[in-house]
């Protein structure tokens, strides 16, 4: 039996001494992509952050392996390496980087850590130009500091054009769809299932709302409750958590 490309077995997480994940557990095939939906304060953040590796979230429990390898003794540039991707509600801002540097620099440790040849110049920016434009981001914005001056939409799209050109195997998106106007949901969710849409790629979408699924449909939703998964089904659920609430849903 082929094994998950993630899988989240018992994981049990703290932040700053609070108890946040609780059990939870999640295997995800390559080829697949899976919701994550749930009220504040249910773990999906927390969730997103332990995968990624952020400081302060400490695993107390459980275990997470990706492609079969123990993602939690990894370092956060080792998981990048590995191919994780996470993608953030909030995409902070970095003065004095610009985008084309943050990204070539980025691109090219991960191809050193593969053992692979570094990316010219000239191949990266036609690769940038490239995403850009799927994005419907200009390479004036490109050639600016990460996101400084971006409005919240301007941001996601340009996190997903980072996600274009490091081209991970999994990708965490923890509430992509925050901030988005009607026009910038369509952008970022067809660049979603341009870029991460693959029988070798995975999606982890971690979201509120279904209507970022009426484009990237997933093959499963779950939903969270107290750290833990406590329902899971198929793209359907999103719709009746739209229609009935967390409160019915869960019992």
């Amino acid at each position: 039996m082929t094994q998950p490309m993630l899988n989240v077995t018992d994981l049990h997480a703290t932040v700053a001494g609070k108890p946040i994940l609780d059990g939870l557990s999640l295997a995800v095939n390559a080829g697949e992509v899976h919701a994550i939906m749930g009220p504040n304060g249910s773990g999906k953040s927390t969730l997103a952050y332990v995968l990624g590796g952020r400081p302060g979230y400490e695993v107390t429990g459980g275990t997470v392996t990706l492609d079969g390898e123990d993602l939690l003794a990894m370092e956060p540039h080792e998981r990048a390496a590995q191919g994780l991707f996470l993608g953030f509600q909030y995409p902070v801002e970095i003065p004095g980087v610009s985008n084309v540097h943050f990204l070539r620099t980025a691109l090219n440790a991960q191809r050193r850590a593969r053992e692979e040849k570094e990316m010219s110049a000239g191949d990266f920016l036609r690769l940038a130009r490239e995403q850009a434009d799927a994005l419907d981001l200009s390479m004036d914005m490109m050639k600016r500091e990460v996101n400084v001056g971006f409005s919240g939409g301007e941001k996601k799209r340009a996190e997903m054009v980072q996600m274009g050109i490091i081209a991970p195997r999994l990708a965490i998106l923890d509430e992509t769809d925050s901030g988005l106007d009607i026009d910038a949901l369509r952008i970022v969710g067809a660049g979603i299932n341009r870029i991460m849409r693959g029988a070798n790629k995975a999606v982890v979408l971690i979201t509120h709302y279904q209507r970022l699924l009426d484009i990237v449909v997933p093959d499963f939703v779950h939903v969270l409750a107290g750290g833990r998964v406590i329902r899971s089904g198929s793209a359907e659920l999103a719709h009746q958590l739209e229609r009935e609430g967390y409160a019915e849903v869960a019992q």
